[in-house]
């Protein structure tokens, strides 16, 4: 069986893209709302308080004229500012309206954008009399300021408005955040971390429905995998007795063929009881390392030969650690076995400090196993009769963990081959800790 702890997908990696947080996109969100209703508001404002101050100035030019008419019919003269009698710059439209015997008024644009007031009236002989004045200085003013202050409300509005999506968004951000933080510790097989916990606060929000969600996930999950790992260990220790049984039987038989191989199967039915029960202790996190002090290149020189002699052993540098004989010897001899069934001699073992490499010259670890890990009953071989029943690996990665250290596999190709050339054999890599796995819950075996 081959395999390899999971890689990231670089498909689902994070970093692939351009990634940007809730509390940015909540506060480009409110500053765009708050710019268009910044920007709607203040055109609506400036063409109100514009149009007010043409109908006040239109009265104004209307009750001048109105007076300059009353002046005009006693003297006959338009004696008023800015009266004059048949004005030739009278606006057309002014003139249609005056034409049919009305008093009227009309604003004109000048190119410089500043409005112009006319009224005019028809009076007496068929004359015209008309007013002409301008928008006033002051109000032009007023209407500058205005629009001032409505440019720097908008700005103060969209400035606010960001600051408030960040903070809002910071908060989201950053419970999302401790949601995530706590869903990955769980994901690694922390059960006791609780996602609702993790991000705390007063506030209840869709995010502690979401944490709610995901620690009953998390519970259900945990019940079911604790009850196929129950169901698992119960059936492998009931079939210890009968296998145990068999096996007595077995070797009671006459010698003959027939007996080799009910032996063989008796035993191979033996191994894979004991390999199913460890496993299951293993899933279960009860397992705990007996430490004691070993020269790891002596200890591994020493296993390895009692194994196989044919093996080639290097110590690159000797090193004394602390970890547990026992699991680490079920670590190499496991790993030398899967070398042995699926690779190719020689198998070769190096011991260089802390780590342990086992490599064989076959075709590698399959590309499946690669991406997925070491997984039971798997052997990676398309056909699993005599390729054994795919626990080694799984074994020796259990084991590993207990022991604190990492266990990883790779293939080896020739530098810069591309993935299609075919390997030239796969290596085994055992990284032992530098102090003892405490954080594993293992203990100091007592003298």
């Amino acid at each position: 069986m081959r395999g390899i702890f999971r890689r990231p997908d670089p498909a689902h990696d994070d970093t692939s893209g351009i990634r940007t947080g809730v509390r940015w996109k909540l506060s480009a969100a409110i500053a765009l709302v708050g710019a268009l209703v910044a920007v709607a508001l203040s055109l609506v404002v400036h063409n109100a308080a514009r149009v007010s101050m043409l109908d006040n100035a239109r009265d104004l030019a209307d009750e001048r004229l109105q007076i300059a008419q009353r002046n005009y019919e006693l003297s006959s003269r338009p004696n008023f500012p800015n009266v004059k009698i048949d004005d030739p710059l009278l606006p057309s439209a002014l003139q249609s309206k005056v034409r049919q015997g009305r008093r009227a008024t009309f604003v004109t644009d000048r190119p410089s954008g500043v409005p112009d007031i006319w009224a005019a009236v028809p009076v007496k002989d068929g004359h015209v009399l008309s007013l002409h004045t301008g928008f006033t200085d002051r109000s032009t003013d007023i209407l500058k300021d205005l629009d001032q202050a409505l440019v720097i409300g908008s700005i103060a509005v969209v400035l606010g408005g960001s600051a408030l999506g960040v903070l809002i968004g910071g908060q989201l951000s950053r419970r999302l955040r401790k949601a995530a933080a706590a869903a990955n510790q769980v994901a690694r097989g922390e059960t006791e971390v609780r996602v609702r916990d993790a991000i705390g606060g007063v506030v209840r929000d869709e995010t502690d429905d979401l944490a709610r969600a995901v620690d009953a996930m998390a519970d259900a999950l945990q019940q079911r995998i604790e009850a196929e790992r129950r169901v698992t260990a119960d059936i492998a220790h009931e079939l210890r007795t009968p296998v145990t049984g068999l096996l007595t039987a077995a070797e009671l038989l006459p010698p003959g063929r027939p007996t080799e191989l009910v032996l063989d199967r008796a035993k191979a039915m033996r191994t894979l009881v004991e390999d199913v029960l460890e496993v299951a202790r293993l899933d279960g996190a009860s397992e705990r390392a007996e430490l004691q002090d070993i020269l790891l290149g002596e200890f591994v020189t020493r296993r390895v030969i009692a194994k196989d002699p044919d093996i080639e052993v290097r110590v690159v540098h000797e090193s004394m650690v602390t970890t547990d004989p026992r699991r680490l010897e079920r670590v190499l001899i496991n790993l030398i076995a899967n070398a042995a069934r699926h690779g190719r001699p020689p198998i070769e073992v190096s011991v260089e400090g802390r780590v342990i490499r086992v490599r064989d010259h076959g075709p590698g670890f399959p590309a499946d196993l690669l991406a997925d890990g070491p997984s039971r009953f798997r052997t990676g071989s398309a056909d699993r009769a005599g390729h054994g029943h795919g626990l080694g690996l799984t074994i020796a990665a259990g084991q590993a963990r207990v022991l604190g250290a990492r266990l990883t596999f790779r293939n080896v190709r020739p530098a810069g081959a591309p993935d299609h050339v075919p390997a030239e054999g796969a290596v085994a890599v055992l990284w032992l800790p530098e102090h003892a796995p405490t954080n594993t819950g293992s203990y100091p075996m007592l003298p």
